[in-house]
């Protein structure tokens, strides 16, 4: 396919080549990644490249190594959700930046109804892009049988629900560790009326926190557990309903900073002194609900950039075979994620989650 119009100045494969004193192929094979050219040779043919201003052309280059050049980056919530919750904002961060070092275009979907599932659904399957990244996904969602029928790769955000559909691979936290800590945390201050703000059932994160805090408080009286959705809104009525239903409660564990940020007004609102009268524990360690939290917010710390980080890796291991689809997954150590699994079976990573003490508990 022709890289330059007649009269056009942009420049050509052929004259990065001639620049770099090397053949069309050479520069070829460097551009779109190939092996087997030496690295000096590699240097040189970049050099050129530099210099010309060259931009390959996408197009062409497809053709050759039937590539896009693009992932898309699912999120199973409504645009208010994503632009209102943190977290969203530091995963896609975390993805964006892993991208971009690859060269790879990030196209961004989210599910603001049912009907955006056969939409994302149709997208896919017009092979517009090399595979993608879902996250924030619901034991109830279509999406991940949309997307195993589209046979785009695909890895998630966050532990798939089981019997939700084709082995896929992952990148989660330890969210039931983390549960724990945080519980463990509370009771080592004597607290012994402990509440929990859980997140939505349907999601494997609040799952997994839910079961953190029962390994803990394995009696723990079913009143003192309450339903939120992640949002500070629900956060706050969730803690009202706790006090109303034990006046007596002297902590409280919430599934999500948002969450806890919720909490944290309904107890200005009552009167109650943080921790004095209630100690408070979050979960995500999001800078910005940290930073206004009033007192400063105990939490548990997970890298959700780093995540997404990992996402993209993992993602690129699939498309280059490196990691099949068969049950298994790697544990990071406690020195952080430095590496995806530890080799082809290894198809998910648990990324370990640390507790962060502040004035709230």
């Amino acid at each position: 396919m022709p890289e330059q119009t007649a009269g056009s100045s942009r420049p050509t494969l052929e004259a990065v080549a001639a620049r770099a004193g090397v053949s069309r192929a050479t520069v070829s094979r460097v551009v779109n990644g190939g092996a087997g050219v030496r690295q000096p040779v590699v240097e040189k043919v970049r050099e050129a490249v530099r210099e010309l201003g060259y931009v390959p052309n996408h197009a062409a280059r497809s053709l050759v190594t039937r590539r896009h050049g693009a992932v898309a980056v699912i999120i199973a919530e409504p645009e208010f959700r994503i632009f209102s919750d943190p977290f969203f904002e530091k995963q896609v961060r975390g993805i964006s930046r892993e991208l971009t070092a690859h060269d790879i275009q990030l196209v961004l979907l989210w599910v603001e109804g049912l009907g955006d599932h056969e939409r994302i659904a149709r997208y896919l399957d017009g092979g517009h892009v090399d595979g993608a990244l879902a996250f924030s996904l619901h034991s109830d969602d279509r999406l991940p049988a949309l997307i195993a029928r589209s046979r785009v790769p695909v890895v998630f955000g966050g532990r798939p629900a089981l019997g939700a559909g084709p082995v896929v691979p992952f990148v989660d936290c330890d969210n039931r560790g983390g549960a724990r800590e945080a519980v463990r945390h509370l009771v080592s201050l004597g607290r012994r009326r402990i509440g929990h703000i859980a997140g939505p059932r349907n999601q494997t994160s609040a799952v997994d926190r839910i079961a953190g805090y029962h390994d803990v408080l394995v009696d723990a009286d079913p009143e003192l557990l309450v339903q939120g959705d992640f949002t500070l809104e629900s956060g706050a009525r969730a803690m009202a309903e706790l006090l109303d239903l034990r006046p007596d409660l002297d902590a409280v564990f919430a599934a999500n900073d948002l969450m806890a940020a919720g909490a944290l007004r309904t107890l200005r609102e009552r009167g109650l002194r943080v921790p004095q009268d209630v100690a408070v524990v979050g979960f995500d360690d999001m800078d910005s609900v940290v930073r206004d939290a009033e007192p400063a917010l105990t939490t548990v710390r997970q890298d959700v950039e780093g995540m997404g980080r990992l996402m993209v890796r993992l993602l690129l291991r699939v498309l280059d075979g490196a990691v099949g689809t068969e049950p298994g997954s790697a544990r990071l150590g406690s020195a952080g994620p430095a590496s995806v699994g530890s080799g082809p079976a290894a198809t998910s990573v648990i990324t370990p989650t640390s507790l962060v003490r502040r004035a709230s508990a």
